[in-house]
């Protein structure tokens, strides 16, 4: 298990079409793990990100980081763990372990940075604009630290 709380794990069957002529999961399929691994944490909070798009925020990225470790191959079933990284009232990072379900094995580890926007792009104070999503983000990041 990864070694910091509220983790949200999220399970995947690597499929046929995320493999490269090596028989290894093309490098850019574990960024799109990481969209399904931060979906997932954040509906096992109560929200999800078409809620937050309904009321005008969105989470595009801004930096994204990938460490590359062991290949994952056709037909593994690995885990997304993701947890927050980091927390402001103008943004929001995640962290991300890829491991293989049966073994364990790590297979990559990595980030990414998302600001808070509207829908028209310009910076939000999360803190300020949603007080209450920002508490209980903010509650949910005190006790991972913690």
């Amino acid at each position: 298990m990864a070694n910091y709380a509220n983790v949200s794990e999220t399970k995947i069957r690597v499929r046929y079409q995320e493999t490269d002529q090596m028989g290894v999961v093309y490098h850019a399929n574990y960024l799109t793990w990481f969209e399904v691994g931060r979906t997932e944490w954040i509906r096992s909070y109560g929200i999800s990100y078409q809620q937050m798009e309904q009321k005008g925020l969105l989470l595009p990225v801004v930096d994204i980081h990938c460490k590359y470790m062991h290949p994952a191959r056709y037909d593994d079933e690995v885990i997304v763990r993701t947890s927050i990284a980091d927390l402001s009232g103008g943004k929001i990072a995640f962290k991300y372990d890829v491991v293989h379900a049966e073994t364990e094995t790590v297979l990559c580890k990595g980030s990414s940075v998302h600001l808070w926007v509207n829908k028209e792009m310009k910076r939000v104070n999360l803190k300020q604009a949603y007080p209450e999503l920002y508490g209980t983000l903010e509650q949910i990041f005190s006790v991972e630290r913690g």
